[in-house]
């Protein structure tokens, strides 16, 4: 064992005692961070504007600050963009986080010197508490690949602005700068199939440890690396590669083929990252729930999702939530969001400690008649069929389809790209349909009563999605395929793909 390893073990046992201090006492510390946001905003234009000074407890807080999307914050958002200091937040934010939003074009996420470090700390935690739970620390001797957009920032009125992954590569620990690939030159690269051909040649003889990166763009990683070594398994490649690390979509979707590219199992850990604040990690190789963390600068708020829309909707401090129903999840944050809809839906698998499980977009629903059909739903029929016929995916969206043939009764359309298909189509796509009646009482109900009919799957070409991405100028970097949409933008444009 190297030193780094042998360093890292007593580290990891003291962070663990650190985070089981809040984790133990979680809604303590939700209330203290309530309190402390609260104080620190007193003096600040939204805090003037939303009387914080008479806030003493959650109840007050939620009279005084209503929930609000990126758009409807946005006055005061492009006030600290324009530069102005003291508006959401004391002074001005260290970073703006750029992201690509659906209505709102280009967002500005500001990240402030509280906020940063809790990204760091976070993500190192993620990993110190796997070491210290498994006792395998060897990884850290080896070479490390974060697969990120660009670190090149730019300043718009004295605040650095990049995208989330490359602001948080300026802050990696000097102790992880000679392990981590790859180079600063090669992050640089903007075009992503150059980028990753320039990471395969970087990387390729290297020895590999750790692997992390949202999914379906690790996978591209691992596809132009097999094919460069003339087919080889990633395991063959990297023989000492042990701990991958994603997060930004859900695993699932993606875990056969990933595993089947690796050619073995190996252990994984799920983070939960936003550009709005880090908000959980799996804690534990025993369950697949991840730790909601609940002293790092953010208060958060729970909407019953079936409630969202409503105009008074019930809010939910942590202690309030009920196990396995879903929320939309709205955050307070030490870089001056404040009852921001992150839009985002989660469910509690665990009170004790608090674990949530990611469970889809409040805007990616499917209730073109009703029947409000989310993404973990979709995503249960199709992968529990899959696996039960041994059908790989690689990747699949949903769109509803209100204007078929002449004769024919609307359907949910399902764009599937299979790396191995099923042997009958027609008999996977009915058995598919019949799960995700199974699941949803209102998608059953409209079938029932043909209102529907049974959905149809449409197989794409191989690298159908990546060519989409790709004519979207969306390939690579935190970019990710819309698993379900109520309109037929997506779906319209996949229809050339159509095998």
């Amino acid at each position: 064992m190297g030193l780094k390893a042998a360093l890292s073990k007593p580290f990891a046992a003291f962070v663990v005692w650190q985070v089981n201090k809040w984790k133990n006492n979680a809604v303590e510390a939700q209330k203290n961070t309530l309190s402390k946001l609260v104080a620190q905003a007193e003096k600040t234009d939204f805090g003037k504007d939303h009387q914080f000074s008479s806030i003493k407890n959650y109840t007050d807080f939620k009279q005084c600050v209503p929930i609000r999307d990126y758009e409807a914050l946005k006055p005061y958002i492009d006030r600290v963009v324009a530069g102005d200091e003291n508006v959401l937040w004391p002074g001005k934010p260290l970073y703006f986080a750029k992201t690509s939003g659906t209505t709102s074009g280009v967002k500005y996420i500001p990240l402030s010197k509280e906020s940063m470090p809790e990204h760091i700390k976070a993500a190192r935690n993620a990993i110190l508490t796997y070491i210290n739970e498994t006792g395998k620390a060897d990884f850290v001797n080896g070479k490390m690949i974060f697969l990120q957009g660009s670190p090149v920032l730019t300043l718009k009125n004295g605040v650095n602005v990049g995208r989330l992954s490359g602001i948080v590569a300026h802050h990696v620990p000097g102790y992880l700068q000679k392990n981590r690939l790859p180079s600063y030159e090669t992050n640089c690269i903007e075009d992503w199939e150059q980028k990753v051909e320039a990471i395969v040649n970087e990387t390729i003889q290297e020895n590999m440890t750790l692997i992390s990166g949202i999914p379906p763009w690790v996978q591209m990683y691992f596809d132009k690396l097999s094919e460069k070594a003339s087919g080889q398994k990633i395991k063959d490649i990297f023989k000492n590669f042990s701990l991958f690390i994603y997060g930004g979509v859900n695993f699932e979707p993606y875990r056969a083929k990933i595993e089947q590219s690796i050619g073995k199992k190996i252990d994984s850990i799920e983070t939960y990252p936003a550009s709005e604040g880090f908000i959980a990690y799996q804690d534990s190789q025993q369950d697949k729930g991840l730790l909601l963390l609940a002293d790092a600068g953010i208060f958060y708020e729970f909407i019953p999702a079936h409630e969202y829309h409503n105009e008074n909707p019930t809010r939910l401090s942590l202690g309030e939530i009920e196990l396995y129903t879903n929320y939309a999840l709205i955050l307070n944050t030490n870089a001056g969001l404040w009852g921001y809809s992150i839009g985002d839906t989660v469910k509690f698998v665990s009170k004790n400690p608090y674990k949530i499980v990611v469970t889809g977009r409040i805007k990616h629903f499917i209730s073109a008649f009703g029947e409000h059909v989310i993404g973990e739903e979709v995503e249960h029929a199709l992968l529990s069929v899959a696996n039960e016929q041994q059908v790989e995916i690689t990747e699949f969206t949903v769109a509803p389809q209100v204007n078929p043939n002449e004769g024919e009764l609307p359907y949910h359309e399902w764009f599937v790209e299979f790396s191995n298909p099923p042997k009958d189509l027609a008999a996977f796509s009915k058995k598919v349909d019949e799960t995700l009646q199974k699941k949803n009482i209102y998608y059953f109900d409209l079938i029932e009563g043909k209102i529907l009919q049974p959905l149809i799957i449409r197989s794409l070409q191989k690298d159908a999605f990546v060519n989409y991405m790709k004519s979207e100028g969306k390939l690579g970097g935190q970019n990710k395929v819309p698993r379900l949409s109520n309109d037929r933008k997506l779906a319209d444009d996949l229809t050339r793909y159509v095998i």
